[in-house]
């Protein structure tokens, strides 16, 4: 650690890196701790006094700060909607807790200069019943909210835009409906958007293409219909897309239409739609992929030889579609794939499966967040 005595008029002054008395600044090494629910740095050890100078006015500072007026007003009129699973443990006023009073369950917050924020709301399993709660969008710190698993009805309201330190959005497993705002498309610091298990419709919005940090996009379990923009395969970091059981249209060609589409992409879900045509030899573009869900649709046509140099396919699901000829020898000796499901379609006689076939409802990784 490194602590130092500044001047009063040193450049560059950042209120969380130093702190001012009547007669100097303290400039301190730090790192994070969580105290009483909020996120603070404190200095690292070293043999200098001036650390636990340091750690002083730190904790000191945590301990005088107040929450911004304008969370403490978001949290409270959420509070004032909400049942009562959620109320009876947010005690007190101030959300980011208050004197002996601690933080109010699934609140997290930080602290930024001279005041607390709040950064986290997870809220999830208790059953809360009613329209998303608009006043969750004046959070305007927020960078994770999870509600899922709850009886949320109505649309997401366009105000979602304004959360724009978003970096995880969970709303899967409630009873939301209306097409998805297309303001959703201005939360550029998005990587986890968790819409499944909705009752969402219309198109899937073009606007998602916006979302550069976008790496997990769960949109399974919907009622969207039309086609799957092929600007998703724009995105560059993206790794999990995962459309299934909706009412979409189109092809994969279609899908892929842009060069050098879905370049990160590991697992592909369009399992339980109404695409038709074939599997494009493009598809092999797709080097990282590692699952490839394309069951119950209405695709047609031969199985290319190039799928089975996708280096790491590890499951392949062909089944109850309209593909016709051979499975390629390829696959058979593929290195790495374990699970290729085939029954309900043309195929050859003799052509045979590999592994043994499981019911694959939802993919595995939705419930890992």
């Amino acid at each position: 650690m490194i602590c130092s005595k500044l001047s009063s008029n040193t450049a560059g002054f950042q209120p969380s890196e130093r702190r001012r008395d009547s007669s100097m600044i303290v400039h301190c090494t730090e790192r994070k701790i969580r105290f009483a629910g909020s996120e603070i740095s404190i200095p690292m050890a070293s043999s200098s006094p001036l650390a636990s100078i340091c750690f002083l006015f730190l904790l000191l500072n945590v301990a005088h700060s107040k929450t911004l007026k304008r969370d403490v007003k978001a949290l409270n009129e959420i509070k004032a909607s909400l049942g009562w699973r959620v109320v009876y443990a947010w005690i007190g006023d101030d959300p980011c807790g208050d004197g002996d009073l601690p933080p109010w369950s699934g609140v997290t917050c930080s602290t930024q200069g001279d005041y607390r924020v709040v950064t986290e709301l997870e809220v999830y399993a208790v059953s809360i019943v009613g329209p998303f709660p608009t006043a969750v969008t004046n959070l305007l710190d927020l960078r994770r909210l999870d509600l899922h698993n709850n009886k949320l009805t109505g649309p997401i309201p366009p105000q979602i835009g304004r959360l724009k330190r978003l970096r995880t959005l969970n709303l899967r497993w409630n009873k939301l409906q209306d097409a998805i705002p297309p303001e959703i498309g201005e939360l550029k610091q998005l990587t986890h958007l968790y819409l499944s298990f909705n009752n969402f419709k219309g198109e899937i919005p073009k606007e998602l293409a916006s979302l550069l940090e976008l790496r997990y996009l769960y949109l399974l379990g919907n009622r969207f219909i039309g086609r799957i923009p092929p600007e998703l395969g724009t995105l560059q970091n993206l790794r999990h897309l995962d459309v299934g059981n909706n009412h979409l249209v189109g092809t994969i060609r279609e899908l892929i239409h842009f060069e050098g589409s879905f370049p990160a992409l590991r697992n592909l879900y369009l399992n339980n739609n109404f695409l038709t045509g074939g599997i494009p030899a493009q598809l092999a573009n797709l080097t990282n992929l590692e699952i490839l869900y394309l069951s119950n649709n209405k695709m047609s046509g031969v199985i290319p030889s190039g799928l089975a140099h996708i280096p790491r396919l590890t499951y392949l699901y062909l089944d109850n579609n309209q593909f016709t000829g051979r499975i390629p020898d390829a696959f058979y000796k593929h290195p790495y794939l374990k699970e290729m499901y085939i029954e309900g379609n043309a195929f050859r006689p003799g052509v045979k499966p590999i592994g043994v076939h499981r019911v694959l409802e939802v993919s595995d990784t939705e419930f890992l967040f």
